[in-house]
């Protein structure tokens, strides 16, 4: 009797186990990754945004991302948090593309633009786009043009500035939405 209580306690505990460990699996295999951004709008609350596994590891907060936003408008958001939570109340969007290498605002600046943001009673979106220069927040209308009579080193592009290039050797300027569209 005691030997067959002993047996059952033994069996459970292994199908624990195996059960627990096949759910951490399933967990693991499905796990999501997302990043919070703030946008350049007069908006109180951030975005989330999925992201893959190899841009999530590669992602770090003051980073700035093109984002789709709405139906056709795409901006530069900048990266305040990563997570795996997807979002309540909407089905995440994928980012377009990661545009910087290395973080351009840190998080000392990050707390500072919080501390703006309540302190002036704005949203955070407002004091990004005060606090960057224009040229660092793109959006959908921004206008790409050639400067002339500069010199262009065309074996230093990469495959993408490549073809803006090209593009604008046809026509006298394109749209960040046009390059989207267009190039992907």
């Amino acid at each position: 009797m005691v030997l067959r209580h002993y047996h059952t306690i033994l069996y459970n505990s292994y199908f624990k186990q195996f059960f627990f460990t096949f759910l951490f699996l399933i967990y693991i295999c499905a796990m999501q990754y997302f990043i919070d951004v703030i946008l350049p709008l007069a908006v109180k609350k951030t975005f989330t945004y999925q992201v893959s596994e190899t841009e999530f590891n590669y992602i770090q907060n003051g980073m700035r991302i093109a984002v789709p936003f709405g139906k056709s408008k795409v901006f530069t958001s900048l990266v305040v948090n990563k997570h795996n939570l997807p979002p309540t109340l909407y089905l995440a969007k994928e980012i377009d593309s990661i545009l910087d290498e290395k973080p351009i605002v840190n998080l000392y600046q990050l707390e500072h633009w919080k501390w703006i943001s309540d302190y002036y009673m704005c949203s955070l979106g407002e004091v990004y786009k005060s606090a960057l220069p224009s040229g660092y927040i793109l959006e959908s209308e921004t206008i790409i043009s050639q400067k002339k009579d500069t010199l262009v080193i065309i074996d230093e592009f990469k495959d993408e500035e490549y073809l803006i290039y090209e593009a604008l050797q046809s026509q006298s300027s394109i749209t960040i939405k046009e390059i989207i569209k267009n190039f992907r």
